[in-house]
C-alpha cells in the first residue's frame, strides 16, 4: 500500500478533479444558472454572445483561482492544526 504523499506523487490523488455529490439544493441551483444564462443567450447578438462566453471564462478562470487559493489555505491550516496537535510542548496544561 503507497502513502498518501506516494498517491499524491503519482497523481492518483487530485482534489480539484474530485466529484461532489449534489444535493437538491446545488441540483436545482445549477437549474436555475442554465435556465437563466439559456435565456439571456437567446436573446443576444452573435457578438453580444461572445461577450458571454468570454464573461463565462473569466469567471470559470476566476472560479478556479479561488478554489485553488481555499485549498491552499485550508492545507495549510490543517497542517498547523496537526503540528500543534502533535507537539510535545502543545499540551501545556497537562494530558487531555
Amino acid at each position: 500500500m503507497k502513502s498518501i504523499l506516494e498517491e499524491l506523487w503519482y497523481g492518483n490523488i487530485c482534489p480539484s478533479a474530485r466529484c461532489l455529490e449534489a444535493t437538491a439544493e446545488t441540483k436545482q441551483l445549477i437549474e436555475y444558472i442554465a435556465n437563466h444564462h439559456n435565456n439571456l443567450s437567446s436573446t443576444l447578438t452573435e457578438q453580444q454572445k461572445e461577450i458571454l462566453e468570454k464573461f463565462d471564462d473569466c469567471s470559470c478562470e476566476l472560479m478556479d483561482i479561488n478554489e485553488r487559493d481555499i485549498f491552499l489555505y485550508a492545507f495549510k491550516l490543517g497542517m498547523r492544526i496537526a503540528i500543534e496537535v502533535l507537539s510535545p510542548c502543545s499540551d501545556q496544561r497537562g494530558e487531555l
